[in-house]
């Protein structure tokens, strides 16, 4: 008996070798993931912008539109960084969950059950049906079929037997590794590896390579370098014109005046830190500051919205990644289809089919020899309460299932051989009054071994034409059903000839209906699916167009050999009608990222298994199933909690949404800020130095824009995004319908405002004051009317600005919200918001010329659809 490690010898052990954790790196420290938002490239303008102001221009130090700028980056990157260290801490709660496994152990000459992470080197561990192998070892004692499939995605049982068979020399029989699971039978285990230097955990070091840049970190960082130039220009221009204005203009283009002026030191002096000060303001008007905030909230909140859905968000980013897919690669088992066998059927040897045991029943003799030959040669049974089927692969528990009567095993067996992928069958002796020997395998192994069949009535008849037979059990392979062959022999040891056949079992994991509609989405949206599995190309092929992966003769479906035997080159030029990669392999799912990448695809990929966590980490967006291992769920980027084929196109689909929602914001911030900087350019020349004051600005940028982009955050999923062309990996994030708007009404509401301060015609309806206040006042009511209603313009393409809008409560709240204060302070905002109040009259004239950005829309959209057809965000 083994008596395995004492306590002292455990302790001896981990010092030596280690524990049993697996490091998987962790990057979830708020300050890491706070520093990481600051390389956001709208901030890093904004830091610039704020060190020029506090280093350079202390003189005449402007505290309000300083501190508004420490806010926008503070809050941009505290919220992005709370909710992605919030994501992280929830995704940690499911890995301990799913750690949370116990194994048995010998030790100190008794049987312990401990912690997974308490195993050491030298461990002792029994191993028994369906148990997950806590480390790396071989086996001293006993024999097991254990499913590696987590490693080397193989679905099929491996073999393993003990050391002592093979006379002290370790081969990979022997061999069993962490993460993979006991399928029959019992055994000891001794532990040669444990933590990071198992397989499963050398697997999980290689998840540290950087994944390249996400499509919307690409788009921002184009968007930067415009908005950088475009502020350069302005502010150059701003500057020029005030010191054109004060230097000029002023002195009536004399130069005489001009040159007194340029030479009097102090004043020029003045003048010239003032025209730096502007240019630094137009620099932090022209940068949508509330840009970086809105994207954070956007994503943050969707997360939620998601997690509703059974999408894990992991990554912020991930989710607006997700909507720019070009290529899927997605896994069949558990995700298009339900992942649980099913019998579907038995065709004995002259054709006759059973749908069911009711329908055997009816032949007494037959049936029995049925019953017996799944019940007996089977390593799964009922618990004792017949509550659960226990032990076993999934294909014993799905024949078991099978059998509705008594399934109780009263009779003795012995010469037992378990199923291996090596032999192809299993088998066992029955002491049934006369001995008989029950063989379960492939049909492929067993038909051209069988000489004889049992018909319906339980006789055994001499197969005639056993060919067509082959024949008619091919075509329900090629439908993609699974078949399983029973027979019988009466030899004194079990030998795989002179077989009688008893009959084919047609298996089937069935078709998830979601999985369908899910498919026809993702078609929908111009993204192309490419199903990998490690079925036979046949049964590949069949589930394929089952879900509409494969719809004509153009599609193509290639094995895992046919797949390495092209080249690069070769599969690039494959690579847009490739349908289907069967007999899959882990290394070729890899390879398949890879040259999309370099084809640049936005390229998604689903697994669960340890050996997929390279290609999910290296896909743009890696959907790890929620059953999956812990390592796969570490390298994705959003979690699939239900496996469902149909939430990976919810996500798609969440993901659009979100990048609309963003490119709306922009069109509005940019469109305000266009309007500002065309005031600030134009104004000194017009006799109007301030026509927003700072405090009336901070109110604009600060508070209207964020809640704006709290109001755009909530903007609904809806079905139509999913029939737009994926977007561009490199494709800019200001799209012409954009400019259009941004420009148009840019230009519009700038002359709008300059018609107002200037013509009499408008001026004339406002009270009259020595300093223009009543003026002013409607001013500063105008320049936001004017943003809230372009806020209706810019959520929709359509010329109903309320399109959908029930549908975003949030909005409706905010943009209400915006109104009341915005009142409030035309009433009574004093000489902090150079606001006195306006009559009905005026408020009414101010409201309705605000107004008029609407209709003039309504003419840019009926302009640019008969001109470019009905594009948009």
């Amino acid at each position: 008996m083994e008596k395995g490690l004492t306590s002292k010898e455990v302790e001896e052990s981990r010092k030596k070798y280690g524990s049993n954790n697996i490091s998987i790196s962790n990057n979830n420290k708020f300050i890491n993931i706070l520093l990481s938002s600051l390389s956001d490239p709208i901030i890093k303008i904004l830091l610039i912008a704020l060190a020029i102001k506090i280093v350079f221009l202390f003189k005449d130090f402007d505290f309000f539109e300083t501190l508004g700028i420490v806010i926008a980056i503070f809050v941009a990157s505290f919220i992005s960084s709370m909710s992605e260290y919030g994501s992280g801490k929830a995704f940690e709660r499911l890995q301990q969950e799913a750690s949370k496994i116990n194994c048995k152990v010998v030790r100190d000459s008794s049987n312990k059950e401990i912690n997974i992470d308490e195993v050491v080197v030298g461990d002792i561990i029994r191993l028994e049906t369906g148990d997950k192998i806590p480390a790396d070892g071989y086996l001293i004692s006993g024999d097991i079929t254990v499913d590696e499939s987590s490693l080397n995605g193989e679905t099929k049982e491996i073999y393993k037997e003990s050391i002592s068979n093979w006379r002290n020399s370790i081969s990979d029989i022997n061999k069993v590794y962490r993460g993979t699971v006991v399928y029959s039978n019992s055994a000891l285990m001794k532990v040669t590896s444990v933590g990071d230097n198992t397989m499963y955990g050398k697997i999980a070091s290689e998840l540290k390579e950087t994944q390249r840049e996400s499509p919307l970190k690409i788009r921002l960082t184009n968007l930067a370098k415009i908005i950088s130039k475009i502020g350069y220009i302005a502010s150059f221009l701003v500057s020029f014109s005030y010191l054109f204005s004060k230097i000029v203009i002023s002195n009536n283009f004399d130069i005489e005046l001009i040159m007194k002026t340029i030479t009097n030191f102090p004043v020029i002096t003045s003048y010239i830190l003032y025209a730096l000060t502007l240019s630094v303001t137009i620099i932090v008007v022209a940068v949508p500051e509330g840009l970086p905030m809105m994207i954070t909230l956007v994503l943050s909140s969707n997360m939620k919205r998601m997690l509703k859905n059974n999408v894990l968000v992991r990554k912020l980013t991930g989710i607006e990644t997700a909507g720019s897919l070009n290529i899927l690669f997605t896994d069949k088992t558990g995700t298009l289809t339900k992942g649980s066998l099913e019998v579907i059927g038995l065709i004995n040897g002259n054709y006759k089919e059973y749908s069911n045991e009711l329908e055997l029943e009816k032949y007494k003799k037959y049936h029995d020899i049925v019953k017996k030959s799944i019940i007996y040669n089977n390593a799964s049974s009922y618990s004792n309460d017949k509550s659960k089927i226990i032990g076993g692969n999934i294909t014993d528990k799905a024949l078991l299932r099978f059998i509705i009567s008594d399934t109780s095993k009263t009779l003795k067996t012995y010469n037992l051989i378990p199923f291996s992928s090596k032999t192809k069958y299993s088998a066992i002796t029955l002491d049934d009054k006369n001995k008989i020997n029950l063989i379960k395998g492939s049909p492929d192994l067993i038909l051209k071994n069988c000489n004889k069949f049992y018909d319906e009535f339980g006789f055994a008849r001499t197969f005639i034409d056993k060919e067509q037979y082959i024949s008619k059990i091919n075509s329900y392979s090629k439908k993609g059903i699974r078949l399983i062959a029973l027979a019988t022999s009466l030899s004194k040891s079990i030998m795989i000839r002179d077989l009688t056949l008893v009959g084919v079992i047609l298996i089937k994991d069935e078709v998830r209906s979601e999985a369908i509609e899910g498919v026809k989405l993702v078609k929908n949206a111009h993204i192309q699916t490419v199903m990998i599995t490690g079925d036979n190309i046949d049964t590949a092929i069949s589930i394929a167009k089952e879900v509409g992966i494969i719809e004509n003769d153009n599609d193509i479906a290639l094995t895992s050999d046919e797949l390495n035997s092209k080249s690069d080159e070769e599969l690039k030029k494959l690579l847009p009608r490739l349908k289907v990669v069967a007999r899959s392999l882990p290394q070729d799912k890899s390879r398949l990222v890879r040259i999309s990448q370099e084809l640049n695809l936005v390229v998604g990929m689903t697994g669960d298994g340890v050996n997929d966590a390279p290609a999910l980490k290296k896909a743009d967006v890696g959907f790890a199933m929620g059953s999956g291992t812990e390592v796969s769920k570490e390298a994705s980027d959003i979690v699939i909690l239900d496996d469902n084929f149909i939430s990976i196109s919810k996500a798609i689909l969440f993901g659009r949404t979100i990048f609309k929602s963003i490119r709306k914001f922009i069109i509005v911030q940019l469109t305000i800020n266009f309007c500002a900087i065309s005031l600030s350019i134009i104004c000194p020349f017009i006799g109007v130095d301030t026509p927003v004051t700072v405090i009336q600005m901070l109110w604009v940028n600060m508070v209207m824009d964020t809640l704006a982009g709290l109001a755009f955050a909530y903007e609904p999923p809806l079905i139509e995004y999913m029939n737009e062309l994926p977007k561009k990996r490199d494709e800019s994030i200001i799209n012409r319908y954009m400019i259009s708007e941004i420009v148009f009404t840019g230009i519009y509401s700038a002359l709008l405002c300059l018609a107002f301060l200037k013509l009499p015609i408008i001026s004339n309806y406002f009270r009259n004051s020595v300093d223009k206040v009543y003026l002013m006042t409607a001013f500063f009511g105008l320049f936001i009317f004017i943003d809230i209603f372009n806020s209706f313009n810019a959520r929709t393409t359509r010329l109903d600005i309320f399109s959908n809008i029930t549908s975003n409560k949030v909005f409706i709240l905010i943009m209400l919200f915006i109104t009341i204060v915005q009142i409030l302070l035309i009433y009574f905002g004093g000489s902090m918001f150079r606001t006195a109040g306006l009559t009905f009259s005026e408020f009414l004239i101010m409201l309705l010329i605000a107004l008029t950005v609407v209709p003039v829309d309504w003419i840019r959209k009926i302009i640019y659809r008969r001109k470019y057809g009905l594009g948009g965000v």
